[in-house]
């Protein structure tokens, strides 16, 4: 079974974001984020090498980075949430839709 890795990419800002802020440890949060982007990552680079793989792996870090200067403007979740949109969507149109 395959799993989409716009999903992947969803669980690990989502879930990376939300398992940190209710547990209070932002390092937890980050393993979660570190461990579905690898997956992600590694489903690229099968799915289309380091061309596909690295722009992937750089938005999806630049959306978690990204979302902080935006959550001043937006609020907490709905930066997540827009962040997440573009990069599961890129994730969604670059790889799983050709998969």
């Amino acid at each position: 079974m395959r799993v989409p890795t716009a999903a992947l990419v969803t669980a690990g800002l989502v879930g990376g974001f939300g398992i940190a802020r209710s547990t209070g440890r932002r390092d937890v949060g980050g393993a979660v984020f570190a461990a579905l982007g690898a997956a992600a990552g590694s489903a690229w680079f099968r799915g289309g090498g380091m061309k596909r793989a690295v722009p992937l792996a750089g938005l999806y870090v630049a959306a978690m980075g990204g979302s902080h200067p935006l959550a001043a403007k937006l609020g907490p979740w709905p930066s997540v949430g827009a962040v997440t949109a573009v990069a599961a969507g890129a994730a969604y149109a670059a790889h799983d839709r050709q998969a």
